[in-house]
């Protein structure tokens, strides 16, 4: 190539590297706070980003946080200096405590988007947009446990030396802080009574989810606290069938998962547009095999695998209920749990 055509060349190309640079610096950058596993390369977020970045002509940028606890921590230490425009992964157990720091949604008929349990009341909530939602339950491994507890009494009147169990911390974990919420649901003034009966079968707390998994995977507990579609994963993705959760007669805790836009979003219309964005078809395909969830949208099919029996009872509180009493309640859990 001669010198001149090829400096000529090479000064284009480096004007046109230039404008693709400007023009990408000058796209809105949409930044979403999540917990951890939602950000993860194996999460829903990376398709998320992709899908979405090619409607929005702008750059979405998720944040992985340890837990929808931690969310809840950021944003309130932030305050309005926080960077977010929206928060993803909190859940109704903290809706009314986040309520102050977030905006109307503006999403069009979100309740009749939705597909949610029967026994709960329509959607009306007006700052918040579900995205998936879930039950709580314990995991256990069929090879080694032939005899799961059928109740949360008969799992709390199990012998110690016949289970051992694993669960998260309530100050620290969604699943923890759930459980909680469930004893409360069935034993109301008595819960403490049966965290203290429940004690001496609990092998370990840990800070969060992934940690008590593992310690289950690796057969040093058998049973953990995690979700009804956690044995999904092991039969979809790993083709095997010997794990299950123990259904529990008195029903089981749900978790109904939402997103919000922060009051000081930069970009108001880009967050509106994305909460709008996640219960599209699109969106909703992703979460069964990604973040092993329940899609929250209707019509939204479930892959072979997901489903091997009849959803159980769901139980929740109202979210008001529980942002009064929840620091009471998690005074009882520790003090019933260091006796």
């Amino acid at each position: 190539m001669r010198p001149i055509l090829k400096s000529t060349i090479m000064l284009m190309l480096a004007g046109q590297m230039t404008a693709s640079l400007a023009h990408a610096e000058s796209k809105p950058e949409l930044i979403v706070y999540t917990y951890d596993s939602f950000a993860a390369e194996w999460g829903p977020a990376p398709q998320i980003k992709t899908a979405f970045e090619k409607k929005c002509d702008c750059q979405l940028t998720f944040v992985g946080l340890d837990s929808s606890l931690g969310i809840l921590a950021r944003i309130r230490l932030e305050g309005d200096n926080s960077p977010a425009d929206v928060i993803l992964g909190l859940d109704t157990a903290q809706t009314d405590i986040a309520r102050d720091a977030v905006a109307r949604h503006g999403v069009d008929d979100v309740a009749g988007k939705l597909d949610l349990p029967v026994n709960l009341p329509a959607w009306q909530d007006l700052h918040f947009v579900p995205y998936d939602w879930g039950y709580f339950a314990f995991v256990y491994d069929s090879n080694t446990l032939t005899a799961p507890p059928a109740s949360m009494a008969e799992l709390i009147a199990t012998p110690t030396t016949d289970l051992r169990i694993a669960i998260q911390d309530a100050r620290s974990s969604t699943p923890g802080f759930g459980l909680m919420l469930w004893l409360k649901t069935l034993y109301g003034a008595e819960a403490g009574a049966q965290w203290r009966a429940l004690a001496p079968k609990i092998a370990t707390i840990t800070k969060g989810w992934s940690e008590s998994y593992d310690l289950f995977l690796n057969g040093e507990v058998d049973m953990v606290l995690s979700y009804t579609t956690s044995p999904a994963y092991h039969r979809v993705a790993e083709d095997k069938t010997h794990y299950d959760y123990a259904r529990f007669d008195e029903g089981h805790y749900m978790q109904v998962e939402v997103a919000a836009m922060l009051k000081n979003s930069d970009q108001p219309e880009l967050a509106r547009q994305f909460l709008a964005f996640l219960l599209t078809p699109e969106v909703q395909a992703i979460i069964p095999t990604s973040n092993w969830m329940y899609p929250a949208a209707k019509n939204t099919p479930l892959p072979d695998g997901f489903e091997v029996s009849a959803k159980p009872q769901g139980l929740l509180l109202d979210d008001a209920l529980i942002a009064e009493h929840q620091q009471d309640w998690l005074k009882e859990w520790v003090t019933a749990l260091s006796q």
